[in-house]
């Protein structure tokens, strides 16, 4: 998908945070190709610095340390120029039932997936406001609109943050800000294979598993990171310069739009 990025909406300068790997560094490349001007974001410092390439300028950054956010937003529209597209990626998948999750691992799951989000969205938001134009896009899941067993941490964090994002662009809709977010099912990448118990994890997470209560994927494949990339681009391009508040799943039609 070629989805032009429009100059003329402030698009030049996006920033991608968990843009060292799978879906974050997949978004990253396709807005650099596409002519913006990408800072990517990601603790993991070694490899952020291998994915950055032309257009990528790497910002190593852990979104969650106090401050941490702000002073990043600060650093990119002085180096970088004002920021036009915020792509929110990272995120953390501490698998547990409800009763098992520790608060460990429920803080350290919204700290990332949810705190770190607002707080992006609060330094950019009134930016984007004042100056009439900007693009917000969260990589959420479609584990945020059907339940999963052994997720609940998860699923309710990227909920959470489904919520806030359409809340924001009801908010500045009126100043020309859109805020969409694209829901992967699985994905090839670590976060998803970490979850394969054996060499069969892909087949069955294909063809369902019914002791899960969990169908499988329709379109019979495992999506790739360009999946997710391509629908990014497609959302802050002028294709869709009148959605906003959009939830796509991207997943094969995994939870039969449930």
């Amino acid at each position: 998908m070629e989805a032009a990025i429009n100059s003329n909406t402030a698009h030049g300068v996006a920033l991608v945070t968990g843009a060292a790997r799978g879906i974050g560094a997949a978004v990253a490349r396709a807005l650099a190709e596409s002519g913006a001007q990408v800072a990517a974001v990601d603790v993991l410092l070694d490899e952020l610095k291998a994915s950055a390439g032309p257009g990528i300028t790497p910002y190593p950054a852990d979104v969650t340390a106090e401050g941490a956010v702000d002073a990043l937003v600060e650093r990119v529209e002085r180096e970088l120029g004002p920021i036009g597209t915020v792509v929110n990626v990272a995120g953390v998948l501490r698998q547990g039932s409800v009763v098992d999750t520790t608060d460990e691992d429920w803080e350290a799951t919204f700290a990332v997936n949810t705190t770190a989000v607002f707080r992006l969205l609060r330094a950019v938001g009134g930016r984007m406001a004042a100056r009439g134009a900007g693009n917000v896009v969260l990589v959420g899941s479609n584990a945020a609109g059907v339940p999963r067993r052994g997720m609940a941490a998860y699923a309710a964090s990227k909920a959470a943050s489904t919520m806030l994002v359409r809340c924001l662009g009801l908010e500045l809709a009126e100043h020309g800000v859109r805020c969409n977010i694209v829901s992967p099912g699985s994905t090839d990448t670590d976060m998803q294979r970490a979850m394969w118990k054996d060499e069969h994890g892909p087949r069955q997470v294909i063809e369902g598993v019914p002791a899960e209560f969990r169908v499988g994927i329709p379109l019979g494949r495992i999506g790739q990171p360009e999946d997710v990339a391509d629908a990014v681009l497609f959302l802050v391009s002028d294709r869709a310069r009148h959605i906003t508040m959009h939830d796509l799943y991207v997943d094969g039609g995994a939870t039969l739009r449930a």
